[in-house]
């Protein structure tokens, strides 16, 4: 298929399943990511507790299991979770005032809202478009997780919610998050459905992603395992990926770990030559990205 997005919204190799039933085309084989056939691959799998801050071998998270887990556990830094972070009232109703909102078809079966400046990863662009802050219901939010320690000094310039939907195959593939202009820390809100991220290390050069950009102490590949490690997101928790795990590890959600309707906010913020004093388009966007607007009179 050419890069011409289809109706549903998917383009390339990237499909969803209306697309594949009306097109007969073949889907991601995300098949390769079961416990099984990593097993046979030689790569152990394991789930990432987020009472203990271990992986422990397994595949499937049952919170019950804690603190009786079974198998030799292991650490892998570079990730934050917090359960219970709205309350399901809250989650409620966030869940209506994002859906008072047009959603936009996108790949891979996803829909989304975009509140952020234009961005082009390849030809390293930045334009501020027709961003303009982010929606007055977003405050919650934003206040919330200065209260986060990792996340005092945190100022998000994007803020993109995103719905996977299992009547759609809504997934999304292995990749890293750019690092020329998003920063170290990328968060997520989960506000409904249970879902995972499957993390498998990144064996490929810095040309991809920008990695030639990051500019933190990371261990030396050679020491990183070659295992996948699942990161459960439970309903309105708060999951942050940072240091190794966001720059050495791919991420990807499986179709199938898809069982509902999953809504969830994804907070980017800027990388450290962008909040220069000096570099004028950052600290433009930086202001507009502060300002907070009336969904019912500009949306």
């Amino acid at each position: 298929m050419s890069g011409k997005p289809r109706p549903c919204g998917c383009k390339g190799y990237r499909s969803c399943l209306l697309c594949e039933r009306e097109f007969n085309l073949l889907p991601f084989k995300d098949d390769n990511f079961t416990a099984e056939s990593l097993k046979e691959q030689g790569i152990p799998s394991y789930i990432y507790c987020p009472s203990c801050n271990l992986a422990w071998p397994g595949w499937d998270y049952d919170p019950a299991e804690h603190p009786n887990h079974s198998g030799e556990a292991i650490a892998f830094p570079g990730i934050y979770i917090q359960p219970e972070f709205f309350t399901e009232k809250e989650m409620i109703e966030l869940m209506n005032s994002f859906d008072s909102i047009p959603w936009e078809s996108s790949v891979s079966g996803r829909r989304k809202q975009n509140f952020g400046p234009k961005t082009n990863f390849k030809k390293r662009k930045l334009q501020l478009g027709s961003f303009k802050g982010v929606p007055s219901f977003s405050r919650l939010f934003h206040e919330r997780i200065q209260s986060v320690p990792l996340l005092r000094d945190y100022h998000t310039i994007e803020q993109c919610s995103l719905e996977y939907d299992p009547v759609r195959g809504a997934s999304i593939e292995p990749h890293i998050d750019d690092c020329w202009v998003w920063g170290e820390r990328i968060v997520t809100l989960n506000l409904a459905g249970d879902s995972f991220l499957t993390m498998t290390k990144y064996h490929g050069g810095s040309e991809k992603y920008n990695l030639k950009d990051v500019d933190i102490e990371l261990p030396k590949t050679e020491d990183i395992p070659d295992i996948c490690v699942r990161i459960p997101q439970p309903a309105r928790s708060l999951v942050v990926i940072y240091g190794s795990a966001r720059y050495q590890w791919l991420h990807c959600v499986l179709r199938r770990d898809i069982k509902e309707r999953r809504v969830c906010i994804a907070l980017r913020e800027f990388t450290k030559q962008f909040l220069d004093p000096n570099d004028s388009m950052g600290q433009t966007i930086l202001k507009i990205a502060s300002n907070y607007f009336d969904c019912e009179k500009q949306c």
